[in-house]
């Protein structure tokens, strides 16, 4: 097998294209613009891919990560694989790239945030090429909800009977407008109700760059006529109470960004605009919408995202669960890393 860095877009978004949404995971986070937008946050990036007999079967976008905690290699929901591969293999070949280049780059650690179904054989499998369950989750994404669009299925009926109600009541209230947008001036708009939501639930929310460029990145792609970020915003009498970031890509949208004004909660806007941003999905010919994060709100009533899971789950669809992020260690520094990152999770509850 044959590894080498890829420097062809479409080579590497039609191997994804090729990864039915219904059958694998895959996510953003691999796709050719995060890596552009990584890019443009002023950070390192490699696009490798696995070659076999010249037919590339595999690939892998790593980060190099800047911190004032220590630099690390972050590989974000990859490896990913074509379905008949042996993951092992390629996750050997993965971890032996990347410790010669985090020695490269003077990298304390290798983190693999990956999406290999959570299974005691794919746990092993790290293990015994020497990882560790990292402190802290990347991308929170360790699980996630997803609901299959596909054209036969009747979403309305496969919701909770009381978002069926709360969508209708609020699709039925004059006040209320739901409006869509690419144009990157409406960044600001939403980092308004970002803020606001950080604020209230005491975390630090994604800086204005960290959004602008983002959103930018997924819009300038001339592939995509209408773009791959679209922000969505809940009004009430006007005043925008509620948004929203959807990523669509590579037949799959992705709930990646929210915030609401919580005055406005007893209106239920935010089922209304997830059911927009759902039947946008379907319009584009997605087959997976993606809410993102996930925890059971059983196990863990208290957990920060509990609440949110809950509106989640009423919408209809399905959990998936993925081994824990890994950590690989490089140089003893790790552990100065490993104590900030255990507080950091203590101190926001997850």
């Amino acid at each position: 097998m044959e590894l080498k860095e890829i420097k062809n877009k479409s080579e590497w978004e039609n191997f994804l294209l090729q990864r039915n949404p219904r059958g694998t995971s895959k996510t953003f986070l691999q796709s050719w613009n995060w890596g552009e937008f990584n890019q443009k946050m002023d950070s390192k990036i490699w696009r490798m891919g696995f070659y076999k007999k010249e037919k590339i079967v595999a690939v892998c976008l790593a980060i190099l990560i800047v911190a004032k905690r220590g630099r690390f290699l972050f590989v974000p929901h990859g490896p990913l694989t074509d379905e008949n591969i042996d993951k092992k293999q390629i996750l050997e070949s993965t971890l032996s790239w990347l410790k010669k280049t985090a020695k490269d780059e003077k990298a304390i650690f290798i983190r693999i945030s990956p999406l290999f179904e959570q299974t005691p054989e794919n746990e092993k499998m790290f293990a015994d090429l020497g990882f560790k369950n990292a402190p802290m989750h990347s991308s929170a994404y360790e699980a996630t909800w997803k609901l299959d669009i596909s054209p036969d299925k009747d979403l309305l009926h496969e919701m909770r009977k009381t978002t069926r109600y709360l969508i209708r009541r609020a699709s039925e209230n004059k006040d209320i407008l739901i409006e869509k947008t690419t144009d990157p001036k409406n960044i600001e708009i939403y980092q308004q109700l970002n803020k606001e939501v950080s604020k209230r639930q005491k975390f630090v929310g994604f800086s204005n760059k960290f959004i602008k460029n983002e959103f930018e990145i997924f819009n300038k792609d001339p592939s995509i006529n209408s773009g791959q970020a679209v922000l969505f915003f809940g009004k009430y009498k006007g005043e925008i109470v509620a948004g929203a970031m959807i990523i669509f890509w590579s037949g799959i949208a992705f709930y990646h960004q929210a915030a609401s004004n919580k005055k406005f909660a007893r209106f239920s806007i935010p089922y209304l605009l997830q059911w927009e941003a759902i039947k946008e999905a379907e319009a584009r010919g997605c087959k997976i919408y993606d809410f993102w994060g996930f925890i059971d709100p059983e196990k863990f009533p208290k957990h920060p995202w509990a609440g949110p899971t809950l509106f989640k789950m009423g919408f209809g669809g399905y959990k998936t669960e993925y081994v824990k992020t890994q950590d690989f260690v490089i140089s003893q520094k790790y552990w100065i890393n490993y104590i900030i990152e255990k507080a950091r999770k203590f101190k926001r509850g997850l």
